[in-house]
């Protein structure tokens, strides 16, 4: 397998005095296809390790590699540009453009790519057709729900093709109805070949995916892997029998 996030003794220092060191020697890896849990506490470090895995901000010191790319070689063009070509984001807030439908709002991932509009539109209605949104294209936010809001947000994310998804809290304003159909939007996508991480402080978000990295002040203290068996039961589903993989623990 390819790995398309890679962290080497990540460190990250806020000024201060003394400075506040928000990520301690963080290692982990992210490879294609997988479908990741990142979970920890209010101030365990998940917000800065999502401004650094989403190369919205660099490190004090460590290697972060993403979709194979040094972010420390790259300049600051070069690295906004590697973020839109290789990190499709879903945010919790939505953060759609309430000016624009459904589709443009998609589309509009894909401006800093040089695509052109016609296959813009194209490629962001197969997107929101993949999320079940396809005939609320011309709609604007504020005609959609909460649930609705964050499939057009994941449609946006997922239509440059990224080789990474950071879905950051993606079902902390939907209620819980909404909430699991967005998981399982996302467990839809990762099926088909999505590699996404998702940034939660709920557990019960992290039982039900199939590897969970645990993250407690600006350290990684966990890293299982779950076999489908084990998910079945934490989740309550019933499905097919499916081989163990291995867990993994990491001491703190």
């Amino acid at each position: 397998m390819t790995a398309v996030l890679e962290l080497d003794r990540v460190v990250k220092d806020y000024p201060g005095s003394p400075p506040v060191r928000a990520l301690d020697g963080v290692s982990l890896a992210v490879e294609a296809g997988e479908l990741v849990a990142l979970v920890g506490p209010s101030g365990s470090g998940k917000s800065t390790l999502l401004n650094v895995v989403g190369a919205l901000d660099r490190p004090t010191s460590g290697v972060v590699r993403i979709d194979g790319q040094d972010v420390a070689d790259l300049r600051d063009a070069a690295l906004s540009a590697l973020r839109g070509r290789s990190i499709g984001f879903v945010f919790q807030q939505f953060h759609l453009l309430e000016g624009l439908t459904a589709l443009d709002n998609v589309a509009a991932g894909l401006l800093y790519q040089g695509v052109p509009a016609p296959e813009r539109r194209r490629r962001a209605l197969d997107a929101l057709d993949r999320l079940g949104m396809a005939d609320r294209r011309d709609h604007r936010p504020r005609a959609l729900s909460g649930g609705e809001q964050q499939r057009v947000a994941i449609a946006r994310a997922i239509v440059g093709e990224p080789a990474i998804v950071l879905a950051d809290e993606p079902t902390g304003n939907l209620d819980t109805r909404n909430g699991q159909e967005v998981l399982e939007h996302l467990e839809q996508l990762n099926a088909h070949g999505a590699t996404i991480v998702v940034i939660t402080h709920d557990p019960s978000i992290a039982a039900r995916l199939p590897r969970c990295v645990s993250i407690r002040d600006g350290r990684v203290v966990g890293d299982q892997r779950r076999s489908l068996t084990a998910i079945e039961t934490a989740t309550g589903t019933a499905r097919d029998t499916a081989t163990d993989t291995a867990t993994a623990e990491v001491a703190s």
